[in-house]
C-alpha cells in the first residue's frame, strides 16, 4: 500500500469519527428531519481510493459525485459540486451522522436538519410488498398553499415493490424520483443538492391515487390527487414567452465569468446560430439542461454554432453568482459564455432590465433560437431532463433537427 493511500486512509478515519475506516462503497440513507415527520429520503455511498475519499448520492438513474469533504473542528463539512448548498456534520461512532443542510436562498440561507445512517433501505415495506402496479402515465392536479391547483404529468416505473419516474410540468420536471410500493400505496423521493422531495398516495378501490402528499424542504407541502391517462398532456401555453409586437432581435451586454463584457454583437457570434440560456445555478432544470448544451456544443461549435447563458441568480452579489456558476462550469466543462445579469430571479422586473425586447420570463430554463441572421427564431420553455427518459431523448433529436435547419437557412 502507497504511503497515498495509508495517507487517505487516515483521514477518511478521522473524517467518520471511528476508529477504523469505513469499509469502501459503505452504503447509508439519508432523511430530511420535518417537523411533520414526511420521510424526504436518499441513497448515499461512501468510496475511497488513492486520492481520498467521495460520496455518491443516488437517486433512480442518477448518481451525484460529491468530492469535497473537509474536517473543520469537530465537524465534516460536505460542499455539494453544484448549487449553494453544503452540509456540516457530526459522526458518532456508530457510523451515523447528523447535522444540517445549509442552502442559499434569495434571502438568507436555509438550515434544515438532517441524519445519515448506515443502510440501504430507502423506504421499508411496512404494509408488505405491492399489492397494485401504478407503472404508466397519470394526470396529476397539486392543490397550492393558497389554495390554487396547478397540473403535472407523472409516468412511473414498477418492477415488483421497487418504484421510479417523475413529475413533469409545463416548465420542467421533477428529476429522478425513487421509492417503493408497499401494499396499495406508494413512496417517492429524490435529493439532488438543491431540492429535497417526498411524494406519498394511496390507490383507491376506483383506480385514484388520493391522499396524496407532496413535500419540499423545512414545510413546503401539496396535496395531490391522480388519475391514470395515457393520453395525459401539459399545458404549454403556462409558460409560454415571446417577442414584443415590433421586436425581431435582442441587445443585451454582461459580464462573463471573468469579467468581459459580451454582447450578440461580438464577432464570435456574427452570422452563427446563437442559442441563448436563460437560466440561474440555483435550478436543477438549469443544470440538466447546462449538461445537454455543454456536451452539444463541444461536439458542435465548428458547425457554426454559439451558445450563451444568461444567469439569473439569488443574489445581485457578483462574486457570490460567480462561485455559484464556476461549479457548474466546472463540472460540466463549459466552455460558452456564462454571463451574470446582475439581476435575481425572484426580481419581478427581471425581463424588462435585462431583456425587454421579450414578455415575461416565465420558465427557468427558456431557450432562445437566434437564426444566422440575428433574429429570433422561436422560444421555447422548460426542459425535459434525462429522468423524462423518452421524452429527453425526444428532445434531443428535435433540438439538433432546428439546428440543422437553422443552420441551413437563407435569409
Amino acid at each position: 500500500m502507497n504511503f497515498r493511500l495509508v495517507k487517505s486512509l487516515l483521514n477518511l478515519s478521522i473524517l467518520m469519527g471511528l476508529g477504523a475506516a469505513p469499509a469502501n462503497g459503505q452504503s447509508y440513507v439519508g432523511r430530511f428531519l420535518r417537523a411533520d415527520s414526511l420521510p424526504i429520503m436518499f441513497n448515499m455511498d461512501v468510496v475511497r481510493n488513492a486520492s481520498g475519499i467521495s460520496w455518491k448520492i443516488r437517486n433512480a438513474g442518477e448518481t451525484i459525485r460529491v468530492d469535497r469533504l473537509v474536517r473543520k473542528g469537530d465537524s465534516l463539512m460536505v460542499d455539494m459540486p453544484f448549487f449553494e448548498s453544503e452540509m456540516k456534520l457530526s459522526v458518532d461512532r456508530s457510523g451515523v451522522m447528523r447535522g444540517d443542510w445549509i442552502k442559499g436562498t434569495t434571502s438568507q440561507d436555509l438550515y434544515q436538519a438532517i441524519v445519515l445512517k448506515p443502510g440501504r433501505t430507502r423506504f421499508p415495506l411496512h404494509s408488505g410488498p405491492a399489492r397494485i402496479d401504478v407503472s404508466g402515465r397519470w394526470s396529476v392536479s397539486l392543490r397550492r398553499p393558497d389554495g390554487t391547483f396547478r397540473n403535472a404529468v407523472a409516468e412511473f416505473k414498477q418492477k415488483g415493490s421497487f418504484l421510479t419516474g417523475t413529475f413533469l410540468t409545463p416548465t420542467g420536471d421533477y428529476r429522478y424520483l425513487e421509492g417503493i410500493v408497499s401494499g396499495d400505496s406508494l413512496q417517492l423521493s429524490c435529493f439532488d443538492g438543491s431540492h429535497a422531495y417526498y411524494f406519498g398516495a394511496r390507490l383507491t378501490p376506483d383506480g385514484m391515487l388520493n391522499n396524496g402528499v407532496f413535500a419540499s424542504g423545512l414545510t413546503h407541502l401539496e396535496p395531490w390527487t391522480a388519475i391514470r391517462d395515457e393520453e395525459a398532456s401539459l399545458d404549454g401555453a403556462l409558460a409560454a414567452m415571446s417577442l414584443r409586437s415590433g421586436e425581431d432581435s435582442l441587445s443585451f451586454r454582461f459580464q462573463d465569468l471573468e469579467g468581459q463584457w459580451v454582447s450578440l454583437r461580438d464577432a464570435r457570434f456574427k452570422d452563427k446560430v446563437v442559442i441563448i440560456q436563460i437560466m440561474g445555478s440555483w435550478c436543477p432544470n438549469c443544470m440538466d439542461e447546462t449538461q445537454f448544451l455543454s456536451t452539444y456544443y463541444n461536439r458542435n461549435g465548428s458547425r457554426g454554432i454559439e451558445v450563451v447563458a444568461l444567469a439569473y441568480e439569488y443574489s445581485t452579489d457578483t462574486a457570490r453568482a460567480r462561485r455559484s456558476l464556476l461549479k457548474f462550469r466546472d463540472r460540466f466543462d463549459v466552455r460558452y459564455p456564462m454571463l451574470i445579469t446582475g439581476v435575481t430571479s425572484a426580481d419581478s422586473l427581471r425581463t424588462e432590465k435585462t431583456l425587454p425586447e421579450l414578455t415575461p420570463i416565465r420558465a427557468f430554463p427558456t431557450t432562445i433560437y437566434v437564426g444566422r441572421d440575428g433574429k429570433v427564431k422561436e422560444i421555447h420553455a422548460g426542459f425535459s431532463g434525462p429522468a423524462t427518459g423518452w421524452h429527453h431523448e425526444a428532445f434531443k433529436q428535435e433540438f439538433d433537427k432546428r439546428i440543422r435547419q437553422l443552420l441551413s437557412a437563407t435569409y
